[in-house]
């Protein structure tokens, strides 16, 4: 008898008890066939992509995953000619993320440059409207295919109807279980310049790295290699033989506060509405949590405060124990409460 799926084998914190079910769907018509059967009979549905925004229970997932194996990037191009203008990529919700963007990095297909070393995959990334180094997919994403739940059919959500805002979206929403809403998605269509200039820079530590001013612009290929070489200085770029970057990435979200409730010295950021996003990094190292603290086989990443991390052999219950000493220290030192922003199967923080 061969033995069930380990979402710690599927994850990149390498945590996560068996799946009682588990589907590779390498077609469009395979996955929603699966997430179809499941929701017929009322099991519970997973579905699974790179694994890097997920902390699931030691005791595993009492369903089934669907885990998204589809493939395949198109453009209205012929060629790859600058004088185009600009290219409308669709992508395949299974492709690795990373991978996408270093085929549009090499095209000249501007606009993601700055997402580089981002694991898990493109279908993933309008959910939270991933972002970082002052991009984010919302930015150049034009359209969502997605598999609705409900209406049993697949739907098209353009920009605007995605409801993007910080590290959420109308795909964000749950209601259909607790761990996912009712959109399945099944490709991306992204709406890209072509040139040799990434988009001007707008991260001011991308920008020293680069030499350049904040709104310049610089070779996509150079944005590029910039990001990544800040990613893997802070533990942030996948590589299995170091602990240091088995993580879910940013374990928490940069609060939005009111200015008057801002701690002093913590970084802000204004936002439209009169308040501030202040660093959620600097609030754990502020509030008695440096790189690297920890105990047994958790950890902080040696590089990045933000980063919860495997030191090798833990389990999911030691994570979230370090994850809620930080948030209850954070919230005790300066009255701000934490948001997890992995998504969490079968256990609470």
């Amino acid at each position: 008898m061969t033995a069930p799926e380990r979402l710690a084998d599927h994850t990149t914190l390498r945590l996560g008890g068996p799946a009682r079910n588990w589907v590779v769907a390498t077609t469009e018509a395979e996955l929603t066939a699966a997430v179809t059967e499941a929701d017929a009979v009322g099991t519970p549905v997973l579905v699974l992509g790179g694994g890097s925004n997920l902390v699931v229970a030691d005791e595993g997932f009492e369903g089934t995953v669907v885990e998204v194996a589809t493939r395949g990037i198109s453009s209205d191009l012929q060629g790859d000619d600058p004088s185009c203008g600009g290219a409308m990529v669709s992508v395949a919700a299974g492709e690795p993320w990373d991978a996408f963007v270093a085929h549009a990095t090499e095209r000249g297909w501007i606009g993601v440059e700055a997402l580089s070393g981002i694991p898990g995959a493109v279908g993933a990334t309008p959910i939270q409207n991933v972002g970082a180094y002052g991009q984010d997919v919302s930015q150049t994403l034009a359209r969502v295919r997605v598999w609705d739940r409900v209406l049993r059919g697949v739907r098209t959500f353009t920009n605007a109807e995605c409801r993007f805002g910080y590290r959420t979206s109308r795909f964000k929403a749950t209601g259909f279980d607790q761990w996912g809403g009712r959109h399945v998605v099944l490709s991306v269509t992204f709406q890209l310049r072509q040139g040799t200039l990434a988009a001007p820079v707008a991260y001011a530590e991308l920008a020293r790295t680069l030499g350049v001013e904040v709104g310049a612009r610089a070779p996509v290929t150079e944005v590029r290699e910039a990001v990544l070489g800040l990613r893997r200085g802070k533990g942030m770029v996948l590589d299995p033989a170091d602990h240091d970057t088995w993580s879910a990435g940013s374990f928490f979200t940069n609060p939005v506060v009111a200015t008057a409730d801002l701690p002093e010295g913590a970084p802000a950021w204004p936002q439209p509405d009169g308040s501030v996003k202040t660093s959620a990094a600097w609030l754990i190292e502020h509030a008695g949590f440096p790189k690297g603290y920890g105990r047994g086989n958790v950890g902080l990443s040696t590089k990045h405060t933000l980063a919860l991390t495997n030191r090798g052999g833990a389990t999911t219950a030691e994570l979230l124990g370090l994850a809620r000493e930080i948030r209850d220290g954070v919230r005790e030192r300066f009255g701000i409460t934490l948001v997890n922003e992995p998504v969490l199967v079968g256990v609470d923080l």
